[in-house]
């Protein structure tokens, strides 16, 4: 930038002293003047015109403004005469959006440079144009003025703006109060505007329409709380949307409309009812003057659903309504905007455990429900859907009276039993006690295995604890007055031994009939554990010492079964089962009178305890021990 350009503004707005007047004028009569020489000697014109003409020239200075004649219009540039010896080339976009420029049209420009590398004088009409209103728009900026002028274009970082026909630079930040997603609606528009910088050396002006908009709703604010009442029924617009709400611009102050007062119905995200920009009609339910925070309503616009609920729906009736959230303990259905009932899981199904509600119903699904309970005040329904149908459990003792026999599916085993299905969504349960007559079972797996069909007996319903009790070994006939019969106390028999415990051994007598030989009675004396001399599979002679029904339990002796017999018997069961315990003459001396066989010796009478109960395990040695005096068989 020259000296020149930096001329004080009274001279850049065209005061020009008289001299300055007398200059253009001479230079306008010999504009048509060429100077041609044909030969060193030979001149077209005096020497004393041509140095009247050349003295004319270089006294237009530079930095300066003149008027020209516009002498050619092409597609994008503008030939101006200003009266030098040659013409200015000006850019056509520098006339505006839309030139209307002609030739013969008298423009004034701003006079840059005298020539230039192509000898052509350069000439600009945005400088010009800037100069001639700098006073203005620097009045503007100086007293904070508002000022109007027309949005020309975007461009990146904000837009230009025709101010006094001087292009200015309005910021992105600066548009709007808010962030303006579509500028495009602005294009073309009068805006009103305030100078926020100036440079006048690089033709630089900065103007803002967020300062005129923020100051106008500065004033609406205060003239909106100057009258702002609860209760009050105001429009606005949606300014931003959250999560819990939107806030609403009701000119000049936001307020906050909450989820929960958008609608009395069920709103997941205010976005499914609001958008930005939308005018809704709003109540202000609360207003705190002291922070400017006004709470909104839409929903209190119309009348609240639960008002005559119980008239709507009372108890006992059925209704139909929409599956709108499933929870881990039920689900929610729409009765209608604003009024939900909760179907419990336990109330989805008479006979099965339902898990989760999911797998009953899906959201959007219609259902049709019974209402079961209304709690007005806390706004909340209680709903069944399994009351829809008859309940089963009702008819279920006329349907199974005790003792009929049925088939079903096992479910499901536990330690203590099997859950069997007798008919969709109806269990019973066999408990453990009631799969063998004789058998002493320690877990249902060794009867049944999960998705077996079995006949089971109906042993006993309760309709209101709604459990079924059924029976396994009840298929069958109790065997134990025919055992009565076969094992009674005092009788023989053999038994292979199936299972050994610490305390004794289990013996299979006959097919599902088992019993148990107490550690002492085993013939063998000082060990410890059965495993240290028998074998699962060996055979044992037996003699029966106590039988018990009620228990299930007979219990068995290998003692007092070789007391009772002669030499030869004792010896073959000692050289089976290693070294003899007692000679055979104390065998004999058993038998006489005073050592009678199955005699009982002091504390003979624990070495028959039966087994603790819950176990199949007999007696301790100790229990069984007590008294002996070495003379029987260990």
């Amino acid at each position: 930038m020259t000296e020149k350009e930096q001329r004080p503004i009274e001279e850049a707005s065209g005061e020009r002293t008289q001299a300055s007047q007398e200059r253009r004028d001479l230079k306008g009569a010999y504009r048509h003047i060429k100077p041609v020489r044909s030969d060193e000697e030979d001149w077209d014109v005096s020497p004393e015109i041509l140095d009247m003409y050349e003295q004319a020239f270089k006294e237009m200075e530079e930095g300066e403004i003149v008027k020209g004649h516009v002498v050619k219009v092409t597609e994008g540039e503008v030939l101006v005469d200003v009266g030098f010896k040659s013409e200015g080339v000006i850019p056509l976009s520098e006339f505006g959006e839309n030139p209307t420029v002609r030739v013969g049209d008298e423009v004034e420009v701003f006079l840059e440079k005298m020539e230039n590398q192509d000898g052509l004088i350069v000439l600009s009409k945005q400088r010009a144009d800037f100069l001639r209103v700098w006073g203005t728009i620097k009045d503007a900026y100086d007293n904070q003025k508002v000022v109007e002028g027309k949005l020309l274009r975007r461009i990146p970082g904000g837009a230009v703006v025709d101010l006094f026909g001087v292009e200015a630079f309005l910021p992105g930040s600066q548009i709007g109060i808010r962030h303006i997603q579509d500028l495009s609606q602005l294009i073309g528009q009068t805006i009103r505007v305030k100078v926020i910088k100036l440079n006048k050396r690089r033709r630089n002006v900065v103007v803002s329409r967020r300062i005129v908009l923020e100051e106008e709703r500065e004033r609406q604010k205060q003239a909106l709380l100057a009258e702002l009442e609860k209760g009050q029924i105001r429009e606005g617009v949606v300014k931003n949307i959250t999560d819990f709400g939107a806030f609403i611009d009701l000119g000049g102050i936001d307020g906050l409309l909450h989820i929960t007062d958008i609608s009395w119905g069920r709103v997941s995200h205010p976005s499914e009812m609001l958008a930005i920009g939308d005018k809704v009609k709003v109540m202000v339910v609360d207003f705190d003057k002291e922070r400017d925070r006004i709470s909104l309503s839409m929903k209190d616009l119309t009348p609240n659903p639960w008002e005559n609920v119980e008239e709507k729906y009372p108890v006992g009736s059925r209704v139909r309504g929409k599956v709108v959230s499933i929870t881990d303990y039920g689900a929610f259905v729409e009765l209608e905007k604003g009024v939900e009932g909760l179907v419990h899981k336990s109330e989805m199904s008479w006979t099965k455990h339902i898990k989760h509600p999911s797998k009953v119903v899906a959201i959007g699904e219609t259902i049709e429900a019974v209402v079961l309970k209304i709690d007005k005040e806390n706004e909340k329904i209680s709903l069944g859907l399994k009351q829809i149908e008859p309940d089963p459990w009702e008819t279920l003792e006329q349907r199974y009276p005790e003792g009929t026999r049925v088939t079903g599916r096992v479910r499901n085993l536990t330690n203590f039993g099997a859950f069997v299905e007798i008919e969709e969504g109806i269990e019973g349960l066999v408990h453990i006690s009631d799969m063998s007559w004789t058998k002493r079972i320690r877990h249902p797996s060794e009867i049944l295995k999960k998705g077996d069909r079995v006949d089971v007996i109906v042993l006993s319903i309760d309709k209101e604890s709604r459990k079924i009790s059924l029976g396994l070994k009840q298929i069958e006939e109790n065997p134990w007055t025919r055992l009565l019969e076969k094992y009674a106390v005092g009788s023989t028999t053999k038994g292979k031994i199936v299972k050994m415990q610490d305390r004794g051994v289990v013996v299979e007598l006959e097919e599902d009939v088992e019993g148990f030989v107490p550690l002492s009675h085993l013939g063998r004396e000082n060990i410890k554990k059965p495993s240290e001399v028998f074998e699962i599979g060996d055979d044992l002679p037996l003699k029966v010492i106590k039988i018990d029904p009620d228990a299930r339990k007979i219990l068995l002796s290998v003692r007092d079964y070789l007391a009772d017999q002669d030499r030869e018997e004792v010896e073959r069961y000692l050289r089976k089962y290693g070294p003899k315990t007692m000679t055979v003459g104390e065998v004999v001396a058993a038998k006489e009178p005073n050592g009678e066989a199955g005699s009982e010796a002091p504390g003979e009478e624990s070495q028959t305890q039966e087994p603790s109960e819950g176990s199949e395990e007999g007696p301790s040695q100790s229990e069984t021990q007590g008294g002996e005096s070495g003379e029987v068989p260990q």
